[in-house]
């Protein structure tokens, strides 16, 4: 079975998903990216647009959909008020607004950031919520009642900086990064009750490091290790593995990075994750390690032009990423060696998707580039679309995209052949 088929069915029997695929946390089915739609469109304009709905106040989640709902969070500009906002995918209707939460004195943060960064992630009538230190809370997806919350864990997201870790749902389990300036864990909450199952300290010595080289933005994955499977994670000035029972540690990886975010990615026997945010590099990792593996299982680096904020894409034995700056490459897996590398217009914070053979690669302008999942560049259409920006990586639905800009939720499908 290979890496993605492997990591399909982990994921699919830890969160008792049904054979349908829906976009239920950030990175869709698996987590990395791929969908099994064959359908998406490859070129649109706005008459490609099934409907549009404006969302109120700023957030930057990803949409993430079940059945007939897609769930965004939002927040006042000055984070003193915190939403879930439902729409109905098929009329763009909104289901649900629903005040989450009142914050007495949010931190100040940059205006590149929100305070509804986080993706939620959803299953079976419920949807769980996630604003950082201003809170955590699940949501009955049928009447938008609050069934739990959490505002007891804390950290200092830094002023400027703001919350971004998603949550991630394993089995029975809500689990998430809490990595400030202040402390740095990773918590288990039951997910029918809020409970705390396991929560685990970061093994790093963080009494001499700087207090912002001790935060991160990352998301977990689950990934295998031998017959079982393994939860990984970036934080600050680490890459950290648990087992996902317990939270015990199982290995790490020292770095020299912070303020992470893209979301590691597994296939070839690696783990591909990005380890800083100012100097981003891409490590490859064998994670069949224990204890501090930084010397002896790091396969191979790459230094030079990677994402800060958009997550890497495997595909087969290709890694494809784009930077901030619009630079795009193609490296082999198992390598690192690189096949391609060419600069497209805009600036990119939005993960890469891909199906059929085909990679879409969204920028902040709302426009997307397809193209090719090859060795050599070939880009297969340019997509404008409203010129609101756009920073949130877009979902899947059968044969259409949800995209949110700054002011919207989209539709966007596959008219069919003339």
């Amino acid at each position: 079975m290979n890496g993605i088929a492997y990591i399909l069915t982990a994921i699919a029997a830890a969160s008792s998903l049904p054979a349908a695929e829906h976009w239920w946390q950030f990175g869709g089915a698996t987590g990395n990216g791929h969908t099994t739609s064959l359908d998406l469109p490859i070129k649109w304009d706005e008459q490609n647009v099934v409907w549009k709905t404006a969302v109120h106040d700023r957030g930057w989640s990803s949409p993430v959909i079940w059945g007939e709902q897609i769930w965004v969070t939002t927040a006042t500009e000055k984070g003193n008020r915190l939403f879930a906002v439902c729409v109905h995918k098929d009329t763009g209707k909104i289901l649900h607004d629903i005040h989450v939460f009142d914050v007495d004195s949010a931190m100040a943060i940059t205006s590149a950031n929100t305070y509804a960064t986080p993706t939620p992630t959803i299953e079976q009538g419920r949807v769980y919520v996630h604003y950082g230190t201003y809170g955590t809370a699940c949501i009955n997806t049928t009447n938008g009642a609050i069934l739990w919350s959490r505002r007891d864990l804390k950290c200092d997201h830094e002023k400027g900086a703001g919350p971004a870790s998603s949550p991630f749902l394993l089995g029975d389990h809500l689990v998430f990064h809490v990595d400030g300036r202040d402390v740095q864990y990773v918590i288990a909450l039951k997910k029918s009750t809020g409970e705390t199952v396991w929560k685990t300290e970061r093994s790093l010595d963080y009494t001499d490091i700087p207090v912002h080289h001790r935060k991160a933005y990352g998301m977990p994955t689950l990934i295998p290790r031998g017959n079982g499977t393994q939860l990984v994670g970036v934080g600050g000035r680490g890459v950290f593995s648990y087992d996902p029972r317990t939270g015990k540690e199982l290995w790490k990886a020292r770095h020299r990075g912070w303020s992470i975010a893209p979301r590691p990615v597994f296939g070839n026997g690696l783990l591909f994750a990005i380890i800083d945010r100012d100097n981003p590099e891409l490590w490859a990792i064998r994670p069949d390690g224990n204890g501090d593996v930084t010397d002896t299982h790091v396969a191979w680096r790459e230094t030079k032009r990677m994402p800060a904020r958009a997550s890497p894409l495997l595909v087969g034995d290709l890694l494809f990423l784009v930077n901030r700056n619009g630079i795009a490459s193609c490296l082999e897996a198992k390598t690192g060696k690189l096949c391609w590398q060419e600069r497209l217009k805009g600036a990119y914070s939005a993960s890469p998707i891909y199906t059929d053979g085909r990679i879409y690669l969204f920028n902040e302008d709302s426009v997307c580039t397809v193209i090719k999942a090859a060795r050599k560049l070939e880009v297969l259409s340019i997509n404008p679309l409203s010129g609101e920006q756009l920073m949130a990586t877009p979902a899947v639905d059968g044969g259409s995209f949800v995209l949110r800009t700054e002011k919207h939720l989209y539709r966007i499908t596959n008219p069919g052949p003339e």
